[in-house]
C-alpha cells in the first residue's frame, strides 16, 4: 500500500533491540548506567522527530525538523562519519486516556533508514539523528499488519541492506529475522507504553511523554524497532558522497537473501510483498 506517513507523525526509535548493536556502533558505553530488567532489554526509546504545534516550547527546535526522505541523505555539515541504521519501522494507532497512552496498534510496517551519525559526547541520543531535512529514511512501500503477535505477517520477514559504491553492492548490515529482535510483539508493546509513559530524561534518553504531550497526544505514532548488526564490512565503513543506501524488509518464504542481493544489483526489486527504501548519499 501506499505510504500513510505524513508530517503529523511523532516518530521514535528504540536503542539496543539487537543484541551486539550498540557495541559495534560505539554506544554501548552510553548505556553503562542504564538499568534494565532483562539483560538483552532494549535501553531506551529517543525521539527523531516531533510535530511543531502552537505549544510547543519544551521540546527542542532540531526535532521539529522534519528529516524523513525516502530519496537522498544528506550529509551533516562537518561530520565525518555516517551510518545506515537499517530497521523495521512501524505506524501505530495511539489509544490515549488523557495524557496517559493505553495502548499502540500497529497497523503497517517497512523499511526504515535510521542514519546516525557516530561522534563521542552527544549527551543525548536524538542530537545524532536528526541534523535537519533528508537526514533519515522510510520506505514509500508500507505494508498492512494484520496483528502484533507470534505467527503474524512481520513472523515471515527479514531485513537486509547494503550500500553501493562505485556501482558495487556491499554487505551492510547482518540479514535479519524481524522476529529475532531481541524484543518484539506483546513484550515490545508493553515495554513501549512503559517507556512512553514513563521514561526520565536521564543520561542518553529524554521525557518522551512530555513531548507526546506538547504535541497534541497525537493519533498515529511512528517507531523504528531497532537497528541489526553490521556485518564487517558495514561497521567499518561510513557513508561517502554518491553512495547508494538501501533497506529492504521482505518475505523469506519468496526470497534467499542471495536472490535479495542479486535483485538490489540488478535494481529488480518492484514486488509489492517487499518494502525498499534506496537513497543517494549528498554531501
Amino acid at each position: 500500500m501506499e505510504s500513510i506517513y505524513s508530517k503529523a507523525i511523532p516518530t521514535f526509535g528504540v536503542a539496543g533491540n539487537f543484541t551486539g548493536h550498540l557495541e559495534q556502533a560505539g554506544e554501548a558505553v552510553d548505556f553503562k548506567n542504564v538499568k534494565t530488567a532483562e539483560v538483552n532489554a532494549p535501553k531506551a526509546i529517543f525521539p527523531t522527530y516531533l510535530p511543531e504545534t502552537s505549544n510547543t516550547n519544551i521540546t527542542p527546535d532540531f526535532l521539529t525538523a522534519f528529516p524523513f526522505d525516502s530519496d537522498k541523505i544528506i550529509f551533516p555539515k562537518g561530520e565525518q562519519k555516517v551510518q545506515i541504521e537499517p530497521e523495521c519501522a512501524l505506524i501505530f494507532k495511539a489509544e490515549w486516556e488523557g495524557d496517559k497512552l493505553l495502548n499502540l496498534k500497529p497497523l503497517v510496517f517497512g523499511a526504515s533508514n535510521d542514519c546516525s551519525i557516530r561522534k563521542e559526547g552527544a549527551k543525548k541520543i536524538s542530537l545524532k539523528k536528526n541534523w535537519g531535512p533528508s537526514s533519515k529514511g522510510f520506505s514509500k512501500n508500507l505494508i498492512s499488519v494484520d496483528s502484533f503477535t507470534k505467527g503474524s505477517i512481520l513472523d515471515n520477514y527479514r531485513i537486509a541492506s547494503f550500500l553501493i559504491r562505485d556501482g558495487k553492492t556491499y554487505v551492510y548490515g547482518e540479514d535479519s529475522a524481524v522476529r529475532n529482535y531481541s524484543y518484539i510483539y506483546e513484550k515490545l508493546i508493553t515495554w513501549m507504553l512503559e517507556k512512553f509513559n514513563g521514561q526520565k530524561d536521564e543520561g542518553p534518553a529524554e521525557d518522551i511523554h512530555t513531548y507526546l504531550v506538547e504535541a497534541g497526544c497525537p493519533e498515529n505514532i511512528m517507531v523504528s524497532i531497532g537497528a541489526t548488526r553490521y556485518s564487517d564490512w558495514g561497521e567499518n565503513n561510513f557513508l561517502q558522497n554518491g553512495d547508494k543506501a538501501v533497506v529492504v524488509v521482505y518475505p523469506e518464504s519468496k526470497y534467499t537473501p542471495e536472490q535479495i542481493l542479486k535483485a538490489v544489483e540488478e535494481n529488480k526489486l518492484d514486488d509489492q510483498t517487499i518494502s525498499v527504501l534506496s537513497q543517494t548519499v549528498i554531501l
